[in-house]
């Protein structure tokens, strides 16, 4: 994906995606589950570059430990900058999943922290999405440039149109026109990023579950009969309106792709240069075993 020499959203999207690295600085990777905290440690490795691994306890993998690595619980966060700061980190990236909220009543408080709640709170009151925005500013007031793991690795960012073999119907075209419609509506109130269509319209929405959980809502309605008579299906995920970009992207891998034929859908499509592609090669290839498609929808336009 990189490298074009148009002047299309796309293209300025991924002009703004490289970070500027120098000799001599220091990145951590705050390290949830998942492959993505892998591959940028793995990446950061053949750039030069020794990161620091913070590995959030009961949630990072355990292949992170071969790296210079750090161990926290998330009850231990208002630890986390001071730590990040000890280490003479220069750049932080965030990347992988945390399955749980740190239990409140177990924080290890500190004065700094403290003073951080009010935001904290104000902030979250905003949703999700404004606390993260929060976390990022309370890193960088402290001097360590928050990256998105795009910046770092910009060909984890979706392409658009067709990354398979298989290519949406007009039939899918219209799922996904319906399904987009849909994630954006949610994504606004700060609810989710994803929503399936069959059919033309938009049958079921993201929630707290997440992507996992919404496809297996599908695969169970499918089973109990609710759409057994329907055939095909998009899933669509976009970023959400003002989404704190280097934090949440919108992200699939090939469990994605599996779970999506699982629930019998034709199809995932992402919002191109918005959404993380995890695992490309893994992504395409199971899809392409499935004849599913993969479709990137350029920003700020139709499908």
């Amino acid at each position: 994906m990189t490298g074009r020499a148009t002047t299309t959203p796309m293209a300025r999207i991924e002009a703004r995606a490289h970070a500027i690295l120098q000799p001599g600085d220091k990145i951590a990777i705050v390290a949830g589950s998942g492959q993505l905290p892998i591959d940028l440690a793995k990446h950061l490795k053949t750039q030069d570059f020794s990161p620091l691994v913070v590995m959030v306890e009961g949630e990072a993998s355990d292949a992170l430990a071969a790296f210079d690595h750090r161990t926290i619980t998330l009850e231990d966060f208002p630890n986390f900058v001071p730590l990040l700061q000890r280490e003479k980190v220069t750049h932080a990236v965030f990347a992988g999943g945390i399955a749980r909220r740190p239990r409140v009543r177990d924080l290890k408080l500190t004065l700094p922290f403290l003073a951080f709640i009010p935001r904290a709170l104000t902030a979250l009151a905003r949703g999700d999405d404004g606390l993260l925005r929060a976390i990022a500013n309370l890193v960088e007031s402290k001097g360590i440039r928050i990256l998105g793991a795009h910046q770092i690795m910009p060909d984890l960012l979706a392409s658009a149109g067709a990354m398979t073999r298989a290519r949406p119907t007009k039939g899918d075209m219209a799922d996904i026109r319906a399904a987009e419609a849909a994630a954006r509506a949610i994504g606004a109130l700060d609810i989710g990023q994803a929503a399936v269509a069959i059919g033309g319209r938009a049958i079921a929405l993201e929630g707290v579950e997440g992507t996992e959980g919404l496809l297996a809502r599908i695969k169970d309605l499918r089973s109990h009969g609710r759409i057994a008579g329907k055939k095909r299906g998009v899933l669509v995920k976009c970023a959400k309106p003002g989404q704190e970009e280097r934090l949440d992207l919108p992200a699939i891998g090939p469990q994605t792709v599996t779970a999506a034929h699982e629930a019998g859908l034709a199809g995932v499509a992402v919002e191109a240069g918005r959404s993380l592609v995890l695992d490309y090669s893994g992504v395409i290839g199971e899809a392409d075993r499935h004849g599913m498609f993969v479709f990137g929808i350029e920003a700020g336009g139709p499908p």
